[in-house]
């Protein structure tokens, strides 16, 4: 299996979706890629604590201000159609592209 490459979506201080995510999507243009491990995806199945589904990313990145998200938080984005899961060593959410 290889590793999945994300891309930071532009405009955020830390989402990430995958780099070859086929809908339209504003992502950084400068080009730059990260890996699975360098954003400390882990490396075996972790549970996931699901939270409500939020409209929009940039509703993410508000949740820091009044519902400190922990790691292992999930969140389903409506506008994507996509799942993310925050990631606290990174200080970021990161889209989740297998469900178990």
């Amino acid at each position: 299996m290889r590793e999945r490459m994300y891309k930071k979506m532009a405009g955020t201080s830390a989402i990430f979706i995958p780099a070859d995510f086929a809908s339209a999507s504003p992502v950084e243009r400068d080009g730059l890629v990260w890996s699975e491990e360098e954003l400390s995806m882990p490396t075996s199945p972790q549970p996931l604590t699901w939270k409500p589904p939020l409209a929009s990313t940039l509703a993410l990145e508000g949740l820091e201000e009044y519902e400190a998200p922990a790691t292992g938080d999930a969140r389903y984005v409506t506008n994507l159609g996509l799942a993310f899961v925050y990631i606290s060593k990174i200080r970021g959410w990161v889209a989740l592209t297998d469900f178990a």
